[in-house]
């Protein structure tokens, strides 16, 4: 297959295009297109190169990284109670995982964009009604109703506004310290009711607490540098005009970038090599990731990773590997071969959540606790067998007490799903679930004996 080395943000439109969306009012979306490419962009060019630089220490063991946040935000969640939640338990499960893989944790949030989700079907059919699928409130709404339903340009600019207040508010609780690791009690975890998980992370906190005391009075001065931690957000690029909309060159820089989030990735239903999504994101400059599943053949990823990294740069591509608890032995070793073969660099990351999803007898979507933990001890397991590295884990959770996912300390079954089941897609982890996690990984970075 022969790929045109010309590129410009709209080369994409040129080519096949999966998960597009078709909205009936053409111009009323070229106006709001108009606008947002007028709009400020939501990040900096030198926040995106600081992010790919961190990435790029991960994929030497150096770094950590930490994907999280929900399966598809709603603009109804953009208020502080939720912000602040989700900030929490990031601040939480890296603070955790800090500790026990003794690497810095870079954490990138699906928060401020992750507002598109793809689906399996275009329609949607209930008591003999086919109406257009939910995708997410940037293009429609999920109430069953024909005018919901409908593509509406107008949830683009709704979309940015609301991501920007998102990124506003995060940068203003960051920079007024509420993320300084002096004073994790910002942050603790009196929402936490299980008294193991508790004990153990406040322990964590302990000892993390007395490390930086220590070396305060060696160095005689307080670290400053220790009172704030980065944040960085991402999404699934699935959008194309809205990521097209906000993509600019910037001064004193060369090349494209992508400014709706730090790390837009593509996602495993849209990384066709001859496709509408690696044709754009083959030319931005951020750092991309790209899912990759169980039906990935090993050519087909060398191929991806030379498209959309061909100057082989550290920390430009993150491969986010989702393929299920019981396809992953079979599908990841050949994989890490043929990247290993052709000396292509990037970080790889285990997203343990999309190929565990099921649907109960009642017709709910859910992820057994244990199927994620299953899998996640598989990825760091192959990868080491093979003299590779699992550099990141991506997952989608949120700091509230949802009931989502089956499972974990407190045993939740299918029955009480029903208590808060919230999620208008896939079902997230809960701030529990999601500590929980967090320090049986720490165990296993640890080299410690745990029950993983």
């Amino acid at each position: 297959m022969k790929i045109s080395n010309e590129w410009s943000p709209d080369s994409w439109r040129r080519k096949p295009l999966r998960q597009g969306i078709a909205y009936p009012d053409e111009p009323a979306l070229a106006a709001a297109l108009t606008q947002l490419g007028e709009l400020p962009p939501l990040v900096t060019s030198w926040e995106v190169e600081k992010l790919k630089e961190l990435l790029a220490q991960a994929a030497r063991g150096e770094a950590f990284l930490l994907q999280g946040g929900d399966c598809c935000e709603q603009f109804a969640d953009c208020r502080s109670e939720p912000i602040v939640a989700k900030l929490k338990i990031l601040l939480n499960m890296s603070m955790v995982l800090t500790y026990g893989a003794q690497r810095r944790v870079v954490r990138v949030g699906r928060f401020a964009g992750q507002y598109t989700k793809p689906r399996s079907s275009d329609v949607e059919t209930r008591d003999g009604l086919t109406l257009p699928a939910y995708r997410g409130d940037l293009v429609n709404r999920p109430e069953f109703t024909a005018a919901a339903r409908t593509p509406d340009p107008a949830l683009l600019l709704r979309g940015y506004e609301r991501a920007g207040l998102t990124l506003n508010f995060i940068r203003g609780l960051v920079d007024g310290g509420f993320a300084d690791l002096h004073h994790p009690e910002y942050w603790d975890l009196g929402f936490v009711k299980f008294a193991e998980l508790s004990a153990e992370y406040m322990k964590i906190v302990g000892n993390i607490a007395g490390g930086l005391r220590f070396l305060e009075t060696l160095a005689g001065r307080p670290l400053d540098e220790l009172q704030r931690m980065d944040f960085y957000t991402g999404h699934e690029g699935l959008h194309l005009a809205y990521e097209q909309s906000q993509t600019r060159r910037v001064p004193r820089r060369s090349g494209w970038y992508d400014l709706t989030c730090h790390m837009p990735w593509i996602g495993n239903r849209t990384c066709q090599l001859d496709g509408a999504h690696v044709e754009f994101f083959r030319g931005i400059a951020n750092p991309i990731g790209v899912k990759i599943g169980p039906k990935t053949e090993p050519d087909e990823l060398v191929e991806l990773a030379r498209l959309l990294n061909p100057a082989n740069e550290p920390g430009r591509l993150t491969l986010i590997h989702r393929f299920g608890a019981k396809e992953i032995a079979r599908a990841l070793p050949p994989l890490i071969a043929a990247i290993q073969r052709t000396g292509q660099t990037a970080l790889w990351c285990c997203d343990p959540m999309h190929g565990n999803t099921r649907s109960t007898r009642s017709g709910r979507k859910t992820r057994d606790f244990q199927e994620i933990l299953a899998e996640l001890d598989q990825a760091f397991d192959i990868h080491r067998a093979h003299g590779s590295l699992l550099g990141g884990v991506h997952f989608e959770l949120t700091g509230e007490n949802v009931t989502e996912c089956i499972g974990g300390a407190r045993g939740l079954s299918e029955a009480g799903l029903e208590h808060a089941y919230l999620s208008n897609v896939d079902p997230r982890l809960n701030y529990e679930q999601s500590l929980e996690l967090a320090l049986l990984l720490a165990h296993k970075m640890a080299g410690a004996d745990s029950a993983v």
